[in-house]
């Protein structure tokens, strides 16, 4: 069976959704609903959809089965809740919400209402991303000493000025880290575990009229033992393709967007040298980097086919709430020690 799914939301983010489910097997776009109603029919006429007049309307409707939240990030609670509690399947955009009482408040409504819940978090999807995770569960970095998220991009000020609600702390729920950077934030908690320590330094450089920061930079210490460093900007221009680079004792490997630009273990093979020619120019656009509408929409497909999955197999989400919660937990704290000056242990 088909999950007939409703977007909430119809800004820049919603257009990658709604090319996703069209791509997606098992999924279909019933329509979409919008604070303004002009958009929402702008919407509903580009993907050829059904435009509902609120939100309690689409909630309404047999047709739907899922909800696809894109409104601003600390706008993501009221919608999941009422979806839940109408009996939706709940997919929200990144971040699930902007703080850990928020998220916890929408995986608890989707938990008492028996629906399914995921976060989109499309990157864990690029098959360079499943390789590194691959190479770190079979053991083949040794003892992991280092785990490090670089994320240089830039964003004119016209960007910020585009939407009331970006750059600040209500809608927004943050700067460089909580919008762009949580990506690769989600990848190295992926990759690397828990973090159990964070030192961080945040600030506002370049931009003007944001509440918050354009630049960012965290030392962690994971529950492994290894080390790690998070830096995350939008104030540096042209803007740079977003990297993790992950070393232990028997092998180093660096992903750069969907490109693995180095991959090196000491128990190499003929297959890695084969894994590196073909996992050498799998990034298509720019990443984001200077655009935001500069990514493909080929991992929120493979997103929406796992949520898609969970719902007909009755199962959580490989990215469901508790996972969509954890990059918040880490980004809060490195906010609250960039306030304090303090070291935060989780």
């Amino acid at each position: 069976m088909s999950i007939g799914i409703g977007i909430v939301g119809c800004g820049m983010i919603s257009n990658f959704h709604a090319k996703a489910i069209a791509d997606a097997q098992g999924a279909h776009l019933v329509g979409c609903t919008a604070r303004r109603g002009d958009a929402a029919k702008e919407f509903a006429e580009k993907y050829n959809c059904a435009a509902f007049d609120s939100l309690d309307d689409m909630l309404a409707s047999s047709d739907v089965q899922a909800v696809s939240i894109c409104t601003p990030s600390g706008a993501h609670l009221d919608p999941a809740v009422a979806a839940a509690k109408a009996g939706k399947h709940v997919i929200v955009e990144k971040p699930l919400e902007i703080t850990t009482q928020r998220c916890d408040q929408i995986i608890q409504a989707c938990d008492d209402a028996g629906v399914r819940l995921a976060v989109t978090f499309q990157s864990r999807f690029h098959q360079s991303a499943k390789l590194m995770k691959q190479a770190v569960d079979s053991g083949r970095f040794g003892t992991i000493t280092l785990g490090d998220a670089y994320v240089k991009w830039y964003r004119s000020q016209e960007y910020y000025d585009s939407g009331a609600w970006r750059g600040t702390w209500a809608l927004d729920g943050g700067g460089a880290l909580m919008n762009q950077a949580i990506h690769s934030v989600d990848l190295l908690l992926w990759l690397m575990g828990p973090v159990k320590q964070i030192s961080a330094m945040t600030a506002t450089m370049t931009h003007e009229r944001i509440e918050v920061e354009d630049v960012a930079v965290a030392t962690l210490k994971f529950a492994n033992g290894a080390l790690g460093v998070i830096e995350a900007t939008t104030t540096a221009f042209p803007g740079s393709l977003k990297r993790i680079e992950i070393s232990g004792s028997n092998g180093t490997a660096i992903l750069e967007e969907e490109d693995i630009k180095m991959w090196e273990f000491a128990d190499s093979s003929d297959a890695d040298e084969k894994l590196k020619a073909e996992m050498a120019g799998k990034t298509k656009t720019g990443g984001g980097a200077a655009d935001p509408a500069a990514i493909g929409h080929h991992g929120h497909t493979q997103l929406f086919e796992e949520a898609v999955a969970a719902i007909q197999e009755g199962r959580p989400s490989a990215l469901d709430g508790h996972q969509g919660r954890r990059s918040v937990e880490v980004i809060q704290a490195i906010y609250e020690s960039a306030k304090t000056g303090q070291v935060v242990h989780l």
